[in-house]
């Protein structure tokens, strides 16, 4: 397996607080790595680094040989390659509420890849159709559920076909039945090659799906 993401003494400061220090790690193509830890010990802030949405005060971040470097994140207009390697799912799903099941999924399509209309369109059927929710397209955010709103942030992230998944407390709002569900979403995107790196505190979930965890104490 190829190397995916390379996190290098990692070093993150609010103020006068170190939020996360010397954190190091790997996700190669095919792999699921668990990040797992207690509430508060930097497992969102590290996520957040590597997709150039926190900035960090030591350390270099490596993503399919893009790189971040130590102090303020680049401007976005530095960022397109970023972008196409790595999405992000937020533990609270944060899709546009203003913007139906579709048009969330085709925002990066249109205005990051520059997209035609029926094209994007045609790009987020596929991946609605993949995650079982492509009758919940013209649907708006807060009429799903949220196993529904998840899946469908998950096609969101995917949009942009980036190697790199990120996700932040996945099975936080789940039922079992929508774990088990997840769990298969995820080994079936390893399959396809890509590497996901998955911030939790769900330790049965880590042992059932991840391939390897690592574990954050503050």
């Amino acid at each position: 397996m190829s190397k995916l993401l390379t996190i290098d003494r990692l070093g993150v400061r609010f103020g006068a607080r170190d939020v996360l220090r010397g954190l190091s790690l790997e996700v190669s193509r095919g792999e699921i790595v668990a990040l797992m830890g207690p509430s508060g010990v930097g497992k969102s802030t590290a996520l957040r680094a590597v997709a150039a949405l926190q900035p960090f005060d030591e350390g270099r971040i490596v993503i399919d040989g893009f790189a971040l470097q130590s102090g303020a994140v680049p401007p976005e207009s530095r960022l397109g390659p970023l972008r196409r390697r790595v999405g992000l799912v937020f533990q609270a799903h944060a899709l546009f509420e203003h913007l139906s099941v579709r048009d969330n999924v085709t925002l990066a399509l249109r205005h990051v890849l520059g997209r035609s209309g029926a094209d994007a369109d045609a790009t987020a059927a596929q991946l609605l159709e993949t995650l079982d929710v492509a009758p919940r397209a013209d649907a708006w955010p807060r009429e799903l559920s949220g196993g529904e709103a998840q899946r469908v942030a998950i096609a969101r992230a995917l949009a942009l076909d980036p190697p790199l998944l990120l996700m932040d407390e996945p099975t936080a709002a789940l039922d079992p039945a929508r774990r088990a569900g997840l769990g298969a979403t995820l080994h079936r995107l390893s399959e396809q090659g890509r590497g996901l790196l998955i911030a939790t505190h769900d330790a049965e979930f880590a042992r059932a799906h991840a391939d390897r965890t690592l574990m954050l104490t503050g």
